[in-house]
C-alpha cells in the first residue's frame, strides 16, 4: 500500500470510487447535464487560479474533490434514466416496442434469456435496456445479437427476492441499468430485419462462424462447452453440473476469460515478439503488436465485461512494461482501474471486477514475500514453488470477498491450480491454433481429437477434485463488516512483514482488535435477535421461529427436502444459524406475547381464548373471511405461497373493505415479525 501513496492516480481512484458509491446509493446529483457541465468548469477554473497562486495544499484538496465529483458525474452520465428519451418515460398502456438483442444470456429451465435494448417505443426513438424472456420452443430458432423484434406485451418491473438473504437479482440487474423485463411466447413477437451495423453484432457473427467450424469436428458436449468458454468467452453451453464441478474445485476462473488468460497471452506474445526489440523503436512496435492482438482476442470473445476488463488491465501493463520503470505493475493496475471506472462506473459493483483486481494485487504484493521464504535450486522445484506461492497469494487477495459472496472455500484449490495452470498456456495456445485451422477448414480430425481428449482429461480431473467433499468447506457465514475487517488485518499484516517497525506493530495489533471487535459485535447482534418468519415457498408452507443462534422450522415438507431447501440455506448462512430443528406445522402458537393462528384447508379457527391474533392462511381454506375478521379481529392476515391466487385476490379485497392489514408472501415477500 505504501508503494502507491506517492502515485497521484491512486488518490484519484479512491476519490472516484467514493463518488460512484455516493451517486449510486444516494442519487446525490439530481440536476441536469447543463449544471453538471457548469460545475465541472467551475472546478477547473478554481484549480487554474490555485495553480497560479501556488496554493499547493488547497490545490491538492480541490483536486481530490474534483475526482469525487467526476465519480458522481460518470455514474450520472451512464445511467439511461437521466435521459429524456429513456423508454420508461414514453410508456403508455397500449405501447408497442422494437427491441434489439444486445446479449445472449444463459437460458433457464423454461425461457431463453437476452438483454435487449428498447430501440423504439411507438414512434419515438428511445434508450435503455430490459431483460427479455422467450418461452423455449424446439421449433424456434434462438435470437442472435443484432436481431430486432416487434412486441406489444407490456413490461414488468423486476421483482426483489421474496425471502431474506436470497440472491437479489433485481439489484444485480440494476447495476447494469436494467429495471424491467418482459415474458413472451413465440406468438407474441415478430422478428424484423437486423439493426444497423454494430461491433458487438459483427463479433457475434465471427464467433458463430468459428463455433460452426468447431462443431464439424465432433467434440463432445462438455468438450465444446469448455472450449467455447475458454477461448470464445461464451459460458451459455456449460451444464449446471460441470459449472458446479469447477466451482467446488476452486477452478471456476479457468472457465471465464479473465486476467489469468490474458496474462498468459501477454507472456506468450511478449516471448514471440521479443526479436522486434532489436529493431529501431522495436519496443514500441512490439507493444503495439501485443495490444492489437490482445484486443483482437477480446473482440472475438464478444467484448464482454470480464474480457474488456482483463484486456484493458493488461494493455496498461504492456504499455507500462515498455517503459521499464520500477513499480510499473502496480501503477499500471491503478491506472487501468481508474480508466475502467470512469468509462463504466458500474464495474465497481461487479464481482468479477473486484475479484480480478484483488487477485492481481495479491500476486503482485504477497507472492514475492512468500517466494523469498524458500528458493529451490532445482528448476522443476523452483517452478512448482513459484506456482504454489502465486496460488496462495491470489487466494489471500480474494479469500475474504469470496467467503462474503459465495460462502464456501475449496480446500483443494492449490491442487487444481498446480495441475491445470502449468498446462493452461499450452491449452490456450493450442486452442487458438485449433480455431484458426478449423476456421480455414484445414484442421485434421486427429488433432481435434487430441485437443478434445486434453479438455476431457481436465474436466475429469476437476470432477474428481470436486467430489472430495471433505475438503470443500460450505455454508461459511461472513458479513460485510467482517470482510472489511479481514482486509484491514491482511493489509497491516503485509505491512508488518515488509517493515518490522514499532508503527507497523501498533497498526497490526489494532487490526486484530478491530477484527475481534467486529466478531463480538456480530455475535451480540445474533444472540439477541428473535423473530418469526413466514417464508414464501410456492405450493408449500414453511415457517421459522428464530431465537438467537437457533432456528425452529415448521413445515409440511419432509426433513430430507427441507435440508436441501435453498431459501433456508440462504437464511441460515446469512444469519449464522448454529443449530436448527424441524417440526410439523402447528395450528396455534405464541411469539413474544403475540398469538399466531394457522388456518389450513379444514378452515378451523374458532378456538377459545384467541383474540386479535396474527392469522396465517395456508392451503386455500374455504372460509368466510368477513366472518373471521368480525370474530377474531386479527392484527394481521398473512397468506403464504400454498394458496390459490384466485383466493388471494378475493381475500385481499375483503381485507381492504374491512381495513385489516393483508400480506401475501408471493407479492410482498416473507413476512417477518420481531421482538
Amino acid at each position: 500500500m505504501k508503494k502507491l501513496l506517492p502515485y497521484p492516480p491512486f488518490h484519484f481512484l479512491l476519490c472516484a470510487i467514493i463518488g460512484i458509491t455516493l451517486q449510486f446509493y444516494t442519487q446525490i446529483w439530481q440536476f441536469n447535464f447543463l449544471y453538471l457541465g457548469y460545475t465541472l468548469l467551475g472546478f477547473i477554473a478554481i484549480l487554474y487560479f490555485l495553480k497560479r497562486l501556488q496554493k499547493r495544499k488547497i490545490f491538492s484538496l480541490v483536486s481530490l474533490f474534483l475526482f469525487v465529483f467526476i465519480g458522481v458525474s460518470a455514474t450520472y452520465i451512464h445511467n439511461p434514466k437521466n435521459y429524456v428519451n429513456y423508454y420508461e418515460y414514453q410508456l403508455t398502456d397500449g405501447s408497442y416496442s422494437i427491441l434489439t438483442i444486445q446479449k445472449v444470456l444463459k437460458p433457464g429451465n423454461y425461457y431463453t434469456k437476452y438483454v435487449a435494448k428498447v430501440s423504439q417505443l411507438d414512434s419515438t426513438t428511445t434508450t435503455g435496456y430490459i431483460l427479455l424472456n422467450i418461452q423455449k420452443d424446439s421449433t424456434e430458432t434462438p435470437l442472435k445479437i443484432g436481431n430486432q423484434i416487434f412486441i406489444k406485451t407490456p413490461f414488468k418491473e423486476l421483482t426483489p427476492p421474496l425471502n431474506p438473504h436470497q440472491f437479489d437479482y433485481k439489484q444485480y440487474l440494476a447495476k447494469q441499468y436494467i429495471y424491467h423485463q418482459v415474458f413472451l411466447s413465440k406468438h407474441e413477437f415478430k422478428q424484423l430485419n437486423n439493426a444497423s451495423f454494430s461491433l458487438i453484432a459483427l463479433s457475434a457473427s465471427i464467433r458463430e462462424k468459428i463455433q460452426t467450424s468447431l462443431k464439424k469436428h465432433h467434440f463432445s458436449r462438455n468438450e465444446f462447452a469448455v472450449i467455447n468458454a475458454l477461448l470464445l468467452g461464451q459460458r451459455q453451453e456449460i451444464s449446471k453440473e460441470l459449472l458446479e464441478s469447477y466451482t467446488n474445485a476452486g477452478a471456476i476462473h479457468i472457465l471465464a476469460i479473465s486476467g489469468l488468460h490474458i496474462g498468459i497471452l501477454l507472456l506468450l506474445l511478449s516471448y514471440l515478439f521479443k526479436p522486434l526489440e532489436r529493431l529501431p523503436y522495436g519496443m514500441i512496435l512490439k507493444t503495439v503488436c501485443i495490444v492489437i492482438l490482445l484486443w483482437s482476442f477480446a473482440f472475438i470473445a464478444g467484448l464482454s465485461a470480464s474480457v474488456v476488463r482483463a484486456v484493458t488491465m493488461f494493455t496498461f501493463v504492456a504499455i507500462g512494461l515498455s517503459f521499464k520503470r520500477s513499480k510499473v505493475i502496480e501503477y499500471s493496475l491503478i491506472s487501468s482501474m481508474l480508466f475502467l471506472l470512469l468509462i463504466k462506473p458500474m464495474f465497481l459493483f461487479d464481482v468479477g471486477f473486484q475479484l480480478s483486481y484483488l487477485a492481481v494485487f495479491g500476486i503482485v504484493w504477497v507472492q514475492p514475500l512468500l517466494y523469498d521464504l524458500w528458493k529451490p535450486k532445482l528448476r522443476f522445484l523452483n517452478k512448482g514453488w513459484q506456482l504454489f506461492t502465486v496460488s496462495i497469494a491470489a487466494q489471500a487477495g480474494i479469500l475474504p470477498i469470496s467467503l462474503y459472496y459465495f460462502h464456501q472455500f475449496p480446500g483443494l484449490f492449490i491442487l487444481s491450480n498446480l495441475i491445470i495452470i502449468p498446462f493452461l498456456s499450452a491449452i490456450l495456445f493450442g486452442g487458438i491454433i485449433i480455431i484458426l485451422l478449423a476456421t480455414f477448414n484445414i484442421l485434421p480430425q486427429f488433432i481435434a481429437d487430441i485437443y478434445g481428449f486434453v479438455i476431457s482429461l481436465m474436466n475429469y480431473f476437476v470432477g474428481w477434485i470436486s467430489h472430495q467433499e471433505d475438503f470443500l468447506l460450505k455454508e461459511i457465514s461472513t458479513s460485510f463488516l467482517e470482510m472489511l475487517a479481514w482486509y484491514v488485518f491482511i493489509i497491516f499484516l503485509f505491512q508488518l512483514w515488509v517493515q518490522k517497525t514499532a508503527k507497523s506493530i501498533v497498526f497490526f495489533l489494532t487490526s486484530i482488535l478491530l477484527l475481534q471487535g467486529v466478531y463480538f459485535y456480530e455475535k451480540y447482534q445474533r444472540v439477541n435477535k428473535s423473530e418469526f418468519i413466514v417464508f414464501h415457498k410456492s405450493r408449500h408452507s414453511i415457517y421459522g421461529k428464530r431465537n438467537g443462534g437457533e432456528l425452529h422450522i415448521f413445515s409440511s415438507l419432509n426433513d430430507s427436502i427441507l435440508q436441501q431447501e435453498k431459501l433456508l440455506q440462504s437464511y441460515r448462512i446469512g444469519e449464522h444459524i448454529l443449530s436448527k430443528n424441524i417440526d410439523s406445522i402447528f395450528n396455534f402458537t405464541s411469539f413474544n406475547n403475540k398469538q399466531v393462528l394457522v388456518i389450513d384447508s379444514l378452515g378451523v379457527y374458532q378456538i377459545k381464548g384467541i383474540r386479535k391474533p396474527i392469522v396465517i392462511l395456508q392451503n386455500s381454506p374455504k372460509i368466510n373471511l368477513d366472518r373471521l375478521i368480525t370474530t377474531l379481529k386479527p392484527q394481521q392476515i398473512i397468506a403464504d405461497g400454498s394458496n390459490y391466487k384466485s383466493y388471494i385476490n378475493r381475500w385481499k379485497e375483503t381485507c381492504n373493505k374491512q381495513k385489516t392489514p393483508f400480506w401475501y408472501t408471493g407479492q410482498n415477500g416473507a413476512y417477518i415479525f420481531k421482538e
